[in-house]
């Protein structure tokens, strides 16, 4: 059984469409047993307690370096013997130590379809402002590998959604939601684990 960590900084609904696809047996070949906060106010971290998951805090600020931090999350990884990382709205980088400690075993989300609107500065709300900005006819969601390169990891999965006529940002941001990340997440997950289920 793989056993994975979600990595989240908000609200959690990615982190709750995983808890949910797992308990409708959508992942059989992995198990959530940690979630990692970047901060202590993550209503996720309500979400993991009534689900039964085991949660820690590890913030970046509460560290004096990339480095540092980096170190405490790949510390805190292998001491609950993590096999994957998914990356739920985690809004903090993670450095080379913690890609290298777990190599094409982190996935994160991305609320477009990848080369779109991506890399650095594109994330939550702005990704789907740029969009309507750029006035696109669709946009969608992408789980990819995650390397040094922010959103440059091979891609495993993506789901186009429509943008649709007087869209705001957080209507569109919930569409996407809905019909691309709640579905390609627990779908890559399940991939992921079962490849490295595998390879044990």
């Amino acid at each position: 059984m793989t056993k994975i960590a979600v990595m989240v900084s908000g609200g959690g609904t990615n982190l709750q469409a995983l808890i949910d696809a797992e308990k409708a047996g959508k992942i059989p070949h992995g198990k959530i047993t940690l979630v990692i906060a970047s901060n202590a106010k993550a209503y996720a971290l309500e979400r993991a307690a009534k689900a039964g998951i085991e949660s820690t805090v590890v913030a970046r600020k509460s560290y004096e370096s990339q480095e540092a931090f980096d170190q405490a999350v790949v510390d805190t990884l292998r001491a609950h013997d993590i096999d994957m990382v998914i990356l739920a709205g985690f809004l903090s980088i993670l450095g080379e130590t913690v890609i290298k400690a777990y190599p094409d075993r982190i996935i994160n989300i991305h609320p477009s379809l990848i080369p779109s609107f991506c890399g650095k500065g594109f994330y939550g709300l702005k990704v789907h402002e740029a969009a309507l900005e750029r006035g696109v006819k669709v946009t969608g969601a992408t789980v990819h590998l995650v390397n040094e390169i922010p959103d440059g990891g091979r891609i495993l999965l993506q789901k186009a959604v429509a943008v649709e006529e007087g869209d705001t940002p957080e209507v569109l941001q919930r569409r996407v939601m809905e019909q691309a990340e709640w579905i390609l997440l627990p779908q890559a997950a399940e991939l992921l684990a079962a490849s490295l289920n595998e390879e044990e």
